[in-house]
């Protein structure tokens, strides 16, 4: 309902029990915590900066290998499915009435309330391990871009031609260290700046990539493009050929991955209105919004460049000129992820120490003028210098994000939305909508195996050269 509701009709329309209650003074919701302050608003940032990360950057590669007919229809056939998947998670949301019923404050939550046994088990993993793998592929690619800002400088001043390669250990530890102290922000419910700040970085760096790539493409590709991409026996073997396409569906899925965080960025939402329909509206303007920039990014880098097109196309020096402008997005780049890193790792901290505290309830305790948790302090200081350990053994930019986007697709955008909404409505095993719906989930099975072991397959190959602190890019 809009803001000029009357009271009368707020009252008719939501029962009681979910209006806010004052306890002691202090603004409470239904469930007696503080009060959400969330709108559709920052619930499309949070969105935005889940979603426009990484994944763009890999958009012009992944239509090199896909072509021009099955890259656009990819992209939008990848949009379709999450819009649909996470309208129906949203749902998920409240247990029985969408207004009053009782709140899901999280995935697995959500997965215990409408399906429970191994259901809870294999969400669980999923979602964390997904969370802790993203962390991994931001830190990588924030550590590239922070390196492509000095190569870029040294081609500019010493030429095309210049040893301008960089180590880029220093660059994810220098990461690292940032994270570390972004980490000990101690409620996820309060990073709503952070994420808008992400927001604006990420359109930034998204505009500069697609303007370029209109540059390049009007005063000259440096590639030859195709209706079915690369070419066997001119750009690569069949062999590669047959890899390369599954792991760009892997890469596709991974910039469309945020539904492992919808529950969390749904639990930030105010009520009323019901939040099912506040998120709704987010996701559909969110994936709107990042689905458009995908498409421009995919299909402008690939004009620009063909089927020659760099895994990342801000970092991969098919720009060289204007050096100053390569050099903000890169930044931009940097910034977003610094937020992005966050939004997907506050909810995995978040469930450990809750998990913790219900079994300590003495580690919760805060000391001193700064709050400080020591049991925070230590278990995300170490989660985040593992996570810089392996970004440091492993910095594959694409096959990484061909592993995260071919594990989280299926899983958690696709089977367990599906599986809620049958038992929700009770549709009969059987039935025409039942077979659809399974059908949908097992074609996307299909493709996570593909390109999970495409990607994997990729990081094989890239482990035969690479030595970690030595190898430069």
């Amino acid at each position: 309902m809009g803001g000029g509701t009357r009271s009368g009709v707020m009252e008719l329309e939501y029962p009681q029990a979910s209006l806010p209650r004052m306890r002691g003074g202090i603004d409470r919701d239904d469930d007696g915590k503080d009060r959400r302050t969330g709108t559709v608003w920052t619930a499309t940032a949070h969105i935005i900066t889940a979603v426009i990360g990484s994944g763009v950057l890999s958009l012009a590669w992944a239509m090199a290998q896909l072509g021009w007919v099955a890259g656009p229809v990819t992209l939008v056939l990848f949009a379709i499915i999450t819009l649909y998947t996470c309208g129906l998670l949203a749902d998920c949301y409240r247990v029985g009435d969408p207004v009053s019923g009782k709140r899901n404050y999280t995935y697995t939550e959500a997965v215990k309330s409408n399906l429970g046994g191994w259901y809870v088990w294999f969400c669980g993993f999923c979602q964390y391990a997904n969370m802790f793998g993203t962390g991994i592929g931001y830190t990588i690619t924030a550590s590239i871009s922070a390196a492509a800002i000095l190569k870029s400088n040294c081609f500019h001043w010493h030429g095309h031609g210049a040893d301008c390669s960089q180590n880029t250990s220093a660059y994810i530890i220098g990461f690292g260290v940032v994270q570390v102290l972004f980490s000990q922000l101690p409620n996820f419910h309060k990073l709503w700046w952070l994420s808008i700040i992400a927001a604006i970085m990420s359109f930034c760096y998204s505009t500069i990539a697609v303007g370029l790539s209109i540059a390049q493409t009007i005063s000259g590709p440096l590639g030859k493009t195709a209706l079915t991409g690369t070419q066997v026996g001119v750009d690569v073997t069949s062999a590669q050929k047959v890899w390369m396409t599954f792991q760009a569906l892997g890469n596709v899925a991974f910039a469309y991955s945020y539904a492992i965080i919808l529950i969390e960025i749904q639990d930030t939402l105010r009520s009323p209105p019901a939040e099912n329909r506040t998120m709704r509206r987010a996701t559909s303007m969110g994936i709107s919004v990042t689905t458009a920039f995908y498409m421009l990014c995919g299909c402008l880098g690939y004009s620009a460049f063909g089927n020659g097109a760099s895994g990342n196309i801000l970092t991969g020096f098919g720009f060289y000129e204007p050096f100053w402008l390569v050099d903000f997005a890169n930044a931009c780049i940097v910034v977003h992820l610094v937020g992005g890193f966050q939004v997907f790792v506050q909810p995995l901290f978040a469930a450990v120490e809750g998990a913790v505290a219900a079994r300590w309830p003495g580690s919760a305790r805060e000391h001193g003028a700064l709050r400080i948790n020591v049991f925070r302090l230590v278990w995300r200081t170490a989660f985040v210098a593992v996570v810089t350990l392996l970004a440091i053994l492993m910095p594959f930019f694409n096959s990484i994000l061909g592993i995260l986007g071919s594990i989280a697709f299926w899983p958690l955008t696709v089977f367990f939305p599906v599986e809620m909404y049958i038992r929700q409505r009770g549709i009969p095993r059987m039935s025409a909508k039942w077979a659809a719906l399974q059908s949908l989930s097992f074609v996307c099975f299909l493709v996570t195996v593909a390109s999970c072991a495409a990607s994997v397959q990729g990081v094989l190959e890239s482990l035969k050269t690479y030595v970690p602190f030595k190898t430069r890019s």
